[in-house]
């Protein structure tokens, strides 16, 4: 599989020894992380609801920053892409590929923003 962007979340003075990667392709975003026992998440991009761009002094003294992602995806409504170099280009980036995908799915924010404890009964002979 071809990935658009791959990085590890890095750790002491901004260097990759961590065992969190996160591999973005066209559609997807994943974050695998553990070293003996590994776990996956994937979100797809087009139900990513909004980002935001989080840098501690100590990560802009490495170039490094975390991405905040909240999301519509049931298993992962909210994660962090932490400490990754480039980490505004990125999260530009993951906007507009979010956007790009949204388009292409013709997904509106209107979808995600139904109240779920509503019934439909309530208007049925109404």
């Amino acid at each position: 599989m071809d990935y658009i962007w791959k990085d590890r979340k890095r750790t002491i003075f901004g260097l990759p020894w961590s065992f969190t990667v996160y591999k973005l392709t066209g559609e997807k975003i994943y974050v695998t992380t553990g070293f003996f026992s590994k776990h996956e998440e994937e979100v797809r991009l087009y139900r990513i609801m909004d980002l935001s761009l989080n840098r501690t002094f100590g990560q802009r003294i490495f170039g490094l920053g975390t991405i905040h992602v909240c999301s519509a995806d049931k298993s992962t409504p909210e994660f962090d892409i932490k400490s990754i170099k480039d980490s505004e280009k990125i999260k530009n980036m993951l906007s507009d590929m979010v956007e790009d995908e949204r388009v292409k799915k013709r997904v509106s924010n209107r979808e995600y923003m139904a109240d779920h404890d509503d019934d439909d009964e309530d208007f049925v002979g109404h």
